[in-house]
């Protein structure tokens, strides 16, 4: 089983209604044959009602990092017979091994004068990445004429687990199926090591340990969340304090 039917989690029960809700704001952008297989995937979820995943044409491409949550995010959508994309940006942080997962790789120009310059000035970092990863992923999907763009957000749940920016459908598929951290794990094998920051971000912290701060802040709000437990922030906060 790749996802399990939710039981007995009312704040879970809460968001996947939302994500029904959020659906049908973009039912008319993402075209019929994908909004009945999300609409599908979200039954299967909340009622475990087994549903049609034989392969689509319409593709999604997905921003992919080979970390847990696009990992399981890329597993998910293609056990769901989604014709997925995934796209890796070509960073100095990330290992380019990920040829078994047909990955199409593009480049931000530029990126580390960006990244360098906020280092320089004591700001966070990680929140600037992200949207330059999702610019140049969305920017792929303009150009090859796809409509949706899905992430492995875990945060952002219920009625902005998917909808509409530009001409553009973000769809981030974790928080849409009201998943936490240790179901992503479930999807991907079981196994897998906590760390915190990929390591640009480790050897910025080393030079400005303020950086720690809003990395134990954004654990927080994972916490806060629910999307993460105490023993995953713990153990997160811990790895980041010995950086």
């Amino acid at each position: 089983m790749m996802i399990g039917r939710i039981e007995d989690d009312f704040v879970k029960i809460y968001r996947i209604r939302e994500s029904f809700e959020a659906l049908e704001r973009v039912k008319n952008e993402i075209g019929e044959r994908i909004y009945e297989r999300l609409r599908s995937l979200l039954e299967y979820r909340l009622y475990g009602k087994e549903f049609d995943r034989s392969p689509l044409d319409e593709k999604i491409v997905l921003a992919f990092s080979m970390g847990s949550d696009s990992t399981a995010s890329l597993k998910i959508l293609r056990w769901a017979g989604f014709n997925v994309v995934p796209v890796m940006v070509k960073l100095p942080q990330i290992k380019m091994h990920a040829l078994n997962y047909d990955v199409v790789f593009v480049e931000i120009p530029g990126y580390m004068e960006v990244m360098n310059e906020r280092i320089r000035k004591k700001a966070p970092i990680c929140g600037v990445c992200h949207s330059m990863i999702m610019e140049a992923v969305e920017k792929y999907a303009r150009e090859n004429k796809v409509k949706i763009v899905a992430s492995g957000d875990l945060l952002s749940s219920g009625l902005v687990s998917i909808y509409q920016k530009g001409d553009i459908t973000t769809l981030n598929l974790p928080a849409f199926l009201a998943m936490d951290k240790r179901e992503v794990i479930g999807v991907i094998g079981g196994k897998y090591t906590l760390s915190f920051g990929c390591p640009l971000w480790k050897t910025a912290a080393k030079n400005v340990p303020v950086l720690k701060r809003f990395a134990i802040q954004r654990v927080l709000r994972e916490l806060r969340a629910r999307v993460i437990d105490e023993e995953i922030a713990l153990t997160l906060i811990y790895d980041i304090l010995q950086k």
